[in-house]
């Protein structure tokens, strides 16, 4: 009698055997397609739009701005496209570092940023300056519609910007 209860016994475990296995195989298989999910989602990003639902990557096309920069008269940006300029990243470089300022935070900046035909200036810009510092690059920041309310981009340096020497 005692060989039939473990062959009983045995039938059991294997019968339970599949359906635990089964269990496993579909969690794994929904584990890993919430990773890849999120991996996806993770990779795209929310749209930011300007002027009838533009992308606002493609209207960086239209901003047009010149800048100036000495150490005796400071810096100076006028905007002469149709596109008002928000913000402007300075990136500042000096011997083998760099630093990116943010002109929005300096008091003569405009709240709403430069309009068309605006002008930017700030005597005071070479004070601040590293001692270093050998080259700035000014980005243009817009500010843009997204599902989330209203977002600020900064346009592609290497297309965008605008180069300026900085003779101490």
């Amino acid at each position: 009698m005692k060989r039939g209860i473990k062959r009983k016994v045995k039938k059991e475990t294997k019968a339970l055997s599949p359906v635990i296995a089964t269990v496993l195989l579909i969690v794994i298989v929904v584990i890993i397609a919430l990773i890849v999910f999120f991996w996806i989602k993770g990779m795209t990003q929310e749209a930011i739009t300007k002027f009838d639902n533009r992308n606002i990557e493609l209207v960086c096309e239209d901003v047009d701005f010149e800048a100036s920069y000495t150490p005796t008269t400071g810096l100076y940006i006028t905007n002469f496209g149709n596109v008002p300029i928000f913000g402007m990243d300075v990136k500042i470089i000096g011997e083998g570092s760099h630093t990116t300022e943010d002109l929005t935070s300096y008091p003569d900046w405009p709240d709403v940023g430069l309009k068309q035909g605006s002008i930017f200036a700030y005597e005071k810009f070479p004070d601040e300056l590293p001692a270093d510092a050998e080259e700035l690059i000014l980005i243009p920041v817009l500010i843009g519609e997204s599902e989330s309310g209203r977002k600020t981009y900064a346009c592609n340096e290497n297309q965008y910007g605008v180069r300026l020497s900085v003779n101490n």
